[in-house]
């Protein structure tokens, strides 16, 4: 497996990493691609899923896990996320990369998991549809779209 450099995202004086680091959407696929036993979590909501679309991987006989990180339409933090990780059975010795719209809530689930034990829990910074561009518009600029990874729509 080739090694990607990542941004190491620091607990800012906590005590360690509050998550193994930032990926682009580029660098995801690659890792999801060549780490038989990584895994994609995308932790958008089910609307989003329906209505935006989702990462396909079956080009590289994977399918993406989807474990909202909020709760539509309220959007409280679902209590119980890293459980139902493990009970998606996930492991704690997997690479596991969190995708989210822009990075945001990913990285609150990557900090979670990596809280609960996970070591190797990353965020996938620029997100499925990235930060809206002069039209503000998503999905133009970064992110998993942008970048013409593979996405289907239901």
């Amino acid at each position: 497996m080739t090694v990607i450099p990542v941004r190491a995202a620091s607990n800012e004086g906590g005590g360690g990493p509050a998550y193994a680091g930032d990926l682009s959407s580029q660098e995801a696929w690659r890792m999801l691609a060549e780490d038989a036993r990584a895994v994609l979590i995308d932790v958008r909501t089910r609307p989003e899923w329906m209505f935006v679309g989702v990462p396909d991987l079956s080009t590289i006989g994977k399918r993406a896990a989807f474990l909202s990180w909020q709760s539509f339409p309220t959007m409280e933090v679902a209590a119980d996320f890293v459980q139902s990780m493990e009970k998606s059975g996930i492991g704690h010795d997997q690479t596991i990369l969190f995708l989210c719209r822009s990075g945001a809530r990913s990285r609150s689930a990557a900090i979670a998991a990596t809280k609960a034990g996970y070591a190797r829990a990353f965020n996938i910074g620029d997100g499925f549809e990235g930060p809206p561009d002069s039209e503000r518009h998503r999905g133009r600029i970064t992110g998993w779209k942008a970048a013409g990874l593979p996405w289907t729509q239901e």
